[in-house]
């Protein structure tokens, strides 16, 4: 209808693709009342954006998880789209609607892409999409986050030590690199609806996991995310 309008909606709709506030957002929910001891209510909390069970966490186990949510999401609810963002605008559709192609895929997996019942046959390809979609930008991520750390050979080797045990072929290296960096562990027992899932152990604890860590977890994602940006601008300037 008018060019000022359609690029009005874009980055409006584009913005809509990046999680980086929300995971912000949702970490200081959780840990705001854990900061003065109300177990009670950062359990709570926590069960807004988790599928384990949250009523009888400790403190060591809601901080576990709170670092796993933000470091698991950083790739498919931030880099990911910014990835397929940056591919976008390259293509005469443009960045938008690449970046919201890949976040339906994301949202799709999310709300079906599970192996139990009733999903166990409807969300199968669903979670293959996003996996395939996820894979790439997931390298990258991990190798700007290792090269930031100062010791990438060192966060790379550990994540092929233990990443590869994890079960989701992007989840694991996420976790892993920011538990690499972050010298803490990550991983270990769960429940979901009262069944004890085992996840593999990431990294190892150098460190207790704390509000900080996930503080310095979060500020690693939007260094990663600048990076990206700062990078793909100076290609464009020095392409023309």
């Amino acid at each position: 209808m008018h060019p000022f309008l359609g690029l009005t909606v874009a980055v409006i709709l584009l913005a809509s693709c990046f999680a980086g506030r929300s995971l912000r957002q949702a970490a200081e929910d959780v840990l705001q009342p854990l900061a003065v001891g109300d177990l009670v209510t950062a359990r709570a909390k926590l069960s807004r954006y988790v599928g384990r069970d949250t009523a009888d966490l400790s403190e060591a186990e809601i901080l576990r998880a709170v670092l796993e949510t933000v470091t698991e999401n950083a790739t498919d609810g931030v880099m990911a789209p910014l990835f397929y963002a940056i591919l976008g605008a390259s293509l005469p559709i443009g960045s938008a609607p690449i970046a919201l192609a890949y976040k339906a895929a994301s949202t799709l997996d999310s709300m079906v892409g599970y192996r139990d019942p009733p999903y166990t046959h409807l969300g199968w390809f669903s979670a293959r999409l996003e996996d395939v979609l996820t894979w790439l930008p997931c390298r990258l991520h991990v190798l700007t986050l290792a090269l930031w750390s100062g010791s990438p050979q060192r966060v790379w080797q550990l994540c092929q030590r233990d990443a590869v045990q994890d079960p989701s072929p992007n989840s694991g290296w996420s976790e892993c690199a920011y538990a690499a960096i972050l010298g803490v562990q990550v991983g270990g027992i769960n429940r979901y609806k009262g069944v004890i899932k085992p996840k593999p152990i990431l990294g190892d604890p150098l460190n207790p996991i704390s509000a900080e860590k996930i503080r310095q977890a979060l500020h690693l994602t939007r260094v990663s995310f600048l990076s990206w940006l700062v990078v793909w601008l100076v290609l464009i300037w020095r392409s023309r």
